[in-house]
C-alpha cells in the first residue's frame, strides 16, 4: 500500500520552499503581475539555490527528469526526486505560480532533457535553461499532429516550422523542439531537439499578453532552415513504429504531476485566504457537523476542500509511482485532470465567497483566479486528459478512441 503522508525527510525542503514563497514570491506577486514581460531579478538567487539542491540529489521545486534505467525499483519503495519536486512546487505556487515558471534552469525543457537525454547530453546541457516547444498554430493538445519538420542533412537536422505558447520562450537559453522526421510515418517519427538561442534560423517572433501568469513570458517561435547538430536530438534517431510516440510522450508522465502540483499550490492559497475572510465575517467552518446544517458559505467551503484533497492525493500518488519506476501515465493524467479542473472551480468559487474582497486587488484572490485557468490547459487540456484516462481504463488505442 502507498503511504500518501508527506515523508519526514522532505520536511526541510518543504519548509525552505514555503519560506521562499512567503518571504519573496508573495511580496512581489502583484508587482510582476502588473509589470508583464519584466524579468523578476529577485529569482536569480533562488535559481542558484535550486541548482545546488538538484546537483546534490536532494531535489527542489524545479524541473526534474526520471531516468528509467537502473535497478532502483529493486531497492524497495522510495520517495525520490519526483515527490520532492512536487512537494516543493506546491509550496512555491502557494506563493506565485507565474514566478515559479520564471525560474531560470527549471523549465519544462529541462525536465525533458533530464528524462530522455543520454549521459553525454546530460553533461553537455548541464546548466542550460531550456523551454519546451510543442504547440503549433494548427496543433494544440493533439501533439501527434505536429507539422514542424526536421530533415537530416549531413551532420545536422534542418528544422522548419512555428511554435506558439512557449513558456520562457524568450528568456530561456535553449528550446526543446518537437518535430517530425517523416510525416508519412505518423507519431513514431516525432522527435525532440535541443535548439540553442542564437542558432541561425531560430527567431522569437513575439511575446504574448495573457490573462494570468503574467510574470512568466510566453513566446511565439519560428524556425526557418534552422540547422541543429545531430547530437542535439534527444534519444535515438531511429523511427520505431512498435514503440511509436511513447518515448517522446514519456516526458509528460513526469511533467503532468508537476502541473498538477502547481494547481494544488494555487488552490491551497485561495482556500486559506477565503477561510480567513469567512472567519473575519463570523462564518464558522465546523468539521464535526453535516454540511446541510451549517452556514451556506461554510458548506461550500467544505466541498471545495474535499475537491482539493482528492487532487492532492492523486498528485502524490503519480509522483511516487514515477520515483518507483512504475508506469504512471494513467495516474499522471488523472492528477492533471483533477487538479486542473479543481483549481479553476476552487479559485472562482473563492472569489464569489469573498465578495468584494475577492474581486478587487485588495487581496490576491482575483489574481489566483486568473492564474488558475492555464493550469487546466497547458501540458494537455482537461479534455485530452479525460481521453487518455478513458483509453487506459478501457484498453483502447488512440485510433480506437478519439
Amino acid at each position: 500500500m502507498i503511504n500518501l503522508e508527506v515523508p519526514k525527510k522532505a520536511g526541510a525542503l518543504i519548509n525552505q520552499a514555503y519560506q521562499a514563497a512567503a518571504e519573496v514570491f508573495r511580496p512581489i506577486s502583484r508587482k510582476y503581475d502588473r509589470a508583464e514581460h519584466t524579468y523578476p531579478a529577485e529569482l536569480d538567487m533562488f535559481a542558484a539555490l535550486l541548482d545546488g539542491l538538484n546537483s546534490s540529489g536532494e531535489g527542489g521545486a524545479g524541473a526534474a527528469g526520471v531516468r528509467r534505467s537502473g535497478d532502483d525499483a529493486a531497492k524497495g519503495n522510495r520517495n525520490g526526486a519526483n515527490l520532492n519536486v512536487v512537494l516543493g512546487t506546491i509550496e512555491m505556487c502557494w506563493g506565485d505560480v507565474g514566478l515559479l515558471l520564471s525560474m531560470p534552469r527549471q523549465g519544462l525543457g529541462n525536465a525533458a532533457i533530464g528524462s530522455v537525454a543520454t549521459d553525454e547530453q546530460l553533461e553537455r546541457f548541464s546548466g542550460l535553461w531550456a523551454a519546451m516547444a510543442i504547440t503549433e498554430p494548427g496543433c494544440g493538445s493533439d501533439s501527434a499532429a505536429i507539422t514542424t519538420t526536421a530533415v537530416e542533412d549531413g551532420d545536422a537536422y534542418v528544422l522548419n516550422g512555428e511554435k506558439i505558447f512557449v513558456t520562457s520562450g524568450q528568456r530561456a537559453d535553449a528550446v526543446v523542439v518537437w518535430a517530425t522526421l517523416d510525416k508519412s510515418k505518423g507519431r513514431a517519427a516525432i522527435k525532440s531537439f535541443v535548439v540553442e538561442k542564437g542558432t541561425p534560423g531560430f527567431e522569437v517572433v513575439r511575446v504574448e499578453h495573457k490573462l494570468g501568469i503574467r510574470a512568466s513570458d510566453t513566446a511565439v517561435l519560428r524556425f526557418e532552415n534552422c540547422r541543429v547538430p545531430r547530437e542535439n536530438l534527444l534519444g535515438t534517431p531511429e523511427i520505431d513504429t512498435a514503440k511509436g510516440f511513447a518515448g517522446v510522450m514519456q516526458t509528460f508522465d513526469n511533467t503532468r504531476p508537476l502541473v498538477a502540483a502547481m494547481a494544488i499550490g494555487v488552490a491551497r492559497a485561495a482556500l486559506e485566504e477565503t477561510r480567513a475572510i469567512l472567519s473575519s465575517a463570523g462564518v464558522t467552518i465546523d468539521y464535526d457537523r453535516p454540511s446541510s446544517t451549517q452556514h451556506a458559505a461554510a458548506a461550500t467551503f467544505l466541498q471545495l476542500e474535499a475537491d482539493y484533497e482528492a487532487a492532492y492525493l492523486l498528485t502524490l500518488e503519480s509522483a511516487w509511482m514515477a520515483d518507483n519506476r512504475q508506469p504512471n501515465s494513467l495516474q499522471a493524467s488523472m492528477a492533471k485532470a483533477k487538479a486542473g479542473r479543481s483549481v479553476v472551480e476552487i479559485t472562482l468559487k473563492c472569489v464569489e465567497l469573498a465578495g468584494v474582497f475577492g474581486y478587487t486587488e485588495e487581496s490576491l484572490l482575483e489574481k489566483w483566479a486568473r492564474d488558475a485557468k492555464i493550469l487546466d490547459i497547458f501540458e494537455g487540456t482537461q479534455q485530452i486528459q479525460q481521453l487518455i484516462v478513458a483509453r487506459r481504463v478501457l484498453g483502447k488505442t488512440s485510433a480506437q478512441l478519439k
